[in-house]
């Protein structure tokens, strides 16, 4: 599919409902329409605090690719961070502003663009944020060399993507290729046309360091070890062959969120 066709299916996907709004009913851009969606991000996604590791860049001038429904960005307000946001799509940026206004908070700078081609000077920011966005866009290693351009030297990067060879993605694999008698789909394709927006991907260590060694970077850390929470929407069967077969063949690998640390060189 065209690159520019298949950006635009993804800005309408995400235009009729950033992540996370679907898990509440409450009027929307009320209090309680935020707390929910915040209350249930950061119980089936605990993952995020010890990731970001929001307290830690007090002060620092940040950029998160792809605010969403605004519930991380408003932790970086909320930690004294001159927190910059950007995503696709205007209702995304109407969530996080709403959000800000019910909640007396003010942000650097919020706007709708392109994370293939971020609007900001290089070197503009000690760290860059990004969960769960860039496997969405049609060029992702565009995405993380727009990301790294924009980092100071010396800067920190830290960015989710998925995780191909999750036991999430292996769930999906059963549910739309084993069961619908095409077997022989591969996950990529899978995850391309059946995980939220059309096109969407999902990544190896190994494909990630391939990527990452072509810019001027140090990996850090690569973190892909399940989670309880990352079971908790299975059916109970498949939620206790999964724990079974995690502890035999351990933790580290089967992760749906593959969390990735960079700092930029100097």
């Amino acid at each position: 599919m065209n690159q520019t066709v298949l950006k635009n299916e993804v800005k309408q996907y995400w235009n009729k409902g950033s992540c996370g709004t679907d898990t509440t009913q409450k009027t929307k851009f009320s209090y309680d329409y935020f707390e929910e969606i915040e209350n249930h991000r950061y119980k089936v996604e605990q993952q995020i605090f010890s990731f970001a590791q929001f307290t830690r860049f007090h002060g620092q001038k940040m950029l998160e690719v792809g605010v969403g429904a605004g519930s991380d960005f408003l932790q970086w307000v909320r930690a004294g961070t001159q927190a910059h946001g950007i995503d696709l799509t205007q209702e995304a940026v109407d969530n996080v502003r709403a959000r800000l206004k019910i909640y007396g908070l003010e942000a650097a700078d919020l706007r709708v663009g392109d994370a293939e081609n971020l609007p900001y000077p290089n070197n503009s920011f000690d760290l860059v944020y990004s969960w769960g966005v860039i496997h969405h866009s049609p060029d992702t290693e565009k995405c993380l060399a727009e990301i790294i351009r924009v980092t100071r030297p010396g800067g920190s990067i830290k960015v989710m993507v998925y995780n191909r060879y999750s036991f999430f993605t292996f769930y999906l694999w059963f549910n739309h290729a084993l069961l619908k008698g095409k077997p022989f789909q591969t996950l990529s394709t899978i995850l391309f046309n059946h995980q939220e927006s059309l096109g969407t991907k999902g990544y190896t260590v190994s494909e990630i360091k391939k990527i990452v060694q072509k810019h001027p970077v140090i990996l850090e850390k690569i973190n892909i070890s399940l989670f309880d929470n990352d079971l908790i929407y299975y059916r109970r069967l498949v939620r206790w062959t999964f724990g079974f077969l995690s502890s035999l063949l351990g933790r580290s690998r089967w992760g749906w969120f593959m969390m990735i640390d960079l700092k930029k060189n100097k």
